[in-house]
């Protein structure tokens, strides 16, 4: 049997979570212009790579996804389009293009997209609340989705962001919105996959740490395309950190050393699945795809 090319299975295992997103839009009861709107939302050609991160670490532990599972990469990727919608509006990065399509609030309107943000953040809490079973583990998935997503996490990175903009960014400032506003929820991710499985501590910790290094090398790989690659590629808008002046690896430490670190921390998060042999084999094609990607 021919084997499957990696891309084609990050997009199946993709397509897996848009049909879980679509069966909990549809079973929404809500005024018809904000279904129309959250479906905008989430119909976007989105890469999907936390929601995927979710389930590839559930099936290293479990062998094959679940119900659980299932609804916490939905959970994530809810929280996931809310902060893209809200990230992209006037007040923030004020962007006219996501994912290769004009923004929610360029389709429809500044409150609108403000409101679908609101709703998708609301409802990964709901689903958790009420999808996962048994009890005792949506509330462990409720308090870590909540905890990485909110202040300690990253809202507080998107904060620092925005307030960085324009100024003299020190590596320190640096590193604290990248890891907050990026890599924790990287981190959520690959943990709730963890707690889905059913992990040990060292198996739970090995993942988290894995996470949160995939993810830093996500944020400094955002940073160096927004340089190397043109709008058409990337889908959004290229060349906005430069313009904004935003707090970015390529800005703070050089081109060279950017890349230097992707490396490095691509080779971290490999190094953090040692435990699990070859049955992490996907993760560690995954930590290299995030790596080269050029969108």
């Amino acid at each position: 049997m021919q084997e499957i090319d990696f891309n084609t299975r990050i997009r199946r295992k993709a397509q897996a979570v848009n049909f879980a997103l679509k069966r909990i839009l549809d079973f929404q009861e809500t005024n018809q212009e904000l279904k129309e709107v959250l479906g905008y939302a989430l119909n976007t050609p989105g890469k999907r790579v936390r929601a995927v991160l979710v389930l590839w670490c559930h099936e290293l532990l479990k062998g094959q996804v679940d119900h659980n599972a299932e609804m916490a990469s939905a959970a994530i990727e809810l929280v996931h389009t809310y902060s893209l919608i809200h990230d992209d509006l006037p007040a923030m990065d004020d962007d006219d293009m996501r994912r290769g399509v004009p923004t929610c609030h360029r389709v429809f309107d500044e409150g609108a997209a403000i409101l679908a943000g609101d709703a998708l953040l609301t409802l990964a809490f709901e689903v958790l609340a009420r999808e996962i079973d048994p009890p005792a583990m949506a509330l462990k998935l409720i308090g870590l989705l909540a905890h990485e997503a909110g202040p300690t996490g990253m809202i507080g990175g998107q904060m620092a962001d925005l307030r960085a903009e324009k100024t003299e960014c020190d590596k320190k400032t640096l590193e604290y919105i990248h890891t907050n506003k990026t890599a924790k929820m990287f981190r959520c991710a690959a943990a709730m996959g963890a707690i889905c499985g059913g992990a040990s501590k060292k198996q739970y910790e090995s993942l988290s740490e894995y996470g949160m290094k995939i993810g830093l090398c996500f944020q400094i790989t955002d940073d160096i395309l927004d340089i190397s690659s043109s709008s058409e590629e990337l889908g959004k808008t290229a060349g906005k950190d430069v313009v904004a002046v935003k707090c970015t690896y390529p800005a703070v430490v050089g081109m060279k050393k950017a890349q230097e670190i992707q490396k490095n921390l691509t080779e971290e998060a490999i190094a953090a699945l040692k435990q699990f042999g070859k049955k992490a084999d996907t993760l560690r094609q995954l930590a290299y795809s995030l790596l080269e990607r050029t969108k």
